[in-house]
């Protein structure tokens, strides 16, 4: 019988991700640690995003030799674990009474879109996987506890906060990816949307796409005059909306 991994085998970074407590050498600290790598890295990957991230630029911005950081982390793969895991921070501490739990989930939303905006790369590496880091948990705990006073059941806690997780990564990824957000001024995003009202007004036929061209004509394209924000914070509303609904 082999002696390969069992399906239910705890990867590495896990392990080491939920261990309570982390043995520290004893002395004078190390100039190279799991924690110092991890934070160029986040650095890295806010800046440049997720491809210019590479164990050899890694090492040249912490000024050590390549194979010093395999020490530490063993592999892109694991470093990109811990990346998840720390970037967010903690999640807020929400206190909600009974009946606001509406309060607090919105709160809960806004600080978990701020993560996104802030990190967009998170985005690329929790696609498709349910969280099993503590940190990203942590965030999951926080939210389902805003809905306690909902009286909803378990399984439908979960199912509020994965649709309200879900609009928040779709929103995020739009907003990131097609205007680089995180990386630019609030003069250029509205320079950027400008840019595609413009170009859609040009490329849409009314005849092939009669809604489209109604909404251009509106102007509902271009940068608006209801602020930053307006198309997320109405989409929340309404999903709040659903929410309470389904309660009553």
């Amino acid at each position: 019988m082999g002696t390969g991994k069992g399906k239910d085998e705890i990867p590495r970074s896990l392990e080491l991700l939920w261990k309570t407590v982390e043995r520290r050498p004893r002395g004078r600290r190390p100039a190279l640690s799991r924690d110092r790598i991890v934070a160029a890295a986040i650095a890295i990957a806010d800046a440049e995003g997720l491809p210019a991230l590479s164990m050899a630029r890694l090492a040249e911005r912490l000024g050590c030799a390549p194979m010093s950081l395999y020490r530490h982390v063993a592999n892109k793969d694991e470093l990109q674990v811990f990346m998840v895991d720390t970037a967010p921070g903690p999640p807020p501490v929400i206190e909600v009474a009974a009946h606001e739990w509406r309060r607090g989930l919105e709160r809960w939303a806004r600080e978990l879109r701020a993560v996104y905006y802030r990190h967009p790369w998170i985005l690329q590496l929790v696609a498709g996987r349910p969280p099993l880091e503590p940190g990203q948990l942590a965030w999951l705990d926080a939210g389902l506890r805003t809905l306690h006073a909902t009286r909803l059941d378990p399984g439908r806690r979960l199912s509020v906060i994965l649709l309200v997780v879900n609009y928040l990564r779709g929103e995020a990824q739009v907003a990131t990816g097609l205007v680089q957000s995180h990386q630019r001024t609030k003069r250029e995003r509205r320079e950027m949307q400008a840019w595609y009202g413009r170009m859609l007004a040009r490329l849409i036929d009314a005849k092939r796409f009669p809604a489209l061209a109604e909404l251009s004509a509106a102007g509902v394209f271009g940068p608006g005059d209801g602020g930053e924000g307006t198309d997320f914070d109405f989409g929340l509303a309404r999903i709040l909306d659903g929410i309470e609904a389904f309660r009553s």
